[in-house]
C-alpha cells in the first residue's frame, strides 16, 4: 500500500467516515461523490456511530497474501445502525462465539503490515462484541 493514499483513507478508516446526502438523507459508506440512493451530490461528512449487528459472516482459513499471519479469522458484513453494510474482521471473540443478529461495535486494530519492505504497519477498523455499559 502507498503511504498517500494510507493517509487519504484514514479519517474512514478510524472513525468510520462517510457522507450523507443532503437530498434523500441517505448515509453513504465508505464515502462517494454520487448518492447510490437518488442519484445526487451527496459530499457532506457524516461519522458514524461504529455500532452495528452482523448481518452474515465467515470464517477465513486460506488467508489471501499480506493476511497470512492472522489466519484463520472471521469476516462478517456488519450492518450499521445508520443503515449502510461494510465488511470488517471480527476481532475479541472466538470464531464459535460468532452469530448472526450479534450486537457489535468498532474498534481500532493493527489490519497488516507491509513486512520488512517498507515498514508499514496499517490500521483500520474491526468489530467487536458489543461491550454492555
Amino acid at each position: 500500500m502507498e503511504i498517500p493514499r494510507h493517509w487519504r483513507l484514514k479519517k474512514q478508516r478510524y472513525s468510520l467516515q462517510g457522507e450523507i446526502c443532503p437530498h434523500c438523507e441517505g448515509k453513504i459508506f465508505p464515502p462517494r461523490d454520487v448518492c447510490p440512493h437518488c442519484g445526487n451530490d451527496a459530499r457532506t461528512t457524516f461519522t458514524f456511530s461504529g455500532r452495528g449487528t452482523i448481518y452474515s459472516f465467515t470464517h477465513v482459513t486460506e488467508a489471501p497474501a499480506g493476511f497470512e499471519d492472522t489466519a484463520p479469522y472471521t469476516v462478517a458484513l456488519v450492518q450499521l445502525e445508520e443503515g449502510p453494510v461494510v465488511t470488517a474482521q471480527l476481532t475479541d471473540v472466538d470464531a464459535d462465539e460468532v452469530e448472526i443478529g450479534m450486537p457489535v461495535e468498532m474498534v481500532t486494530r493493527k489490519i497488516r503490515s507491509d513486512g520488512n519492505e517498507r515498514g508499514i504497519i496499517i490500521y483500520g477498523y474491526k468489530f467487536r462484541p458489543a461491550v454492555k455499559a
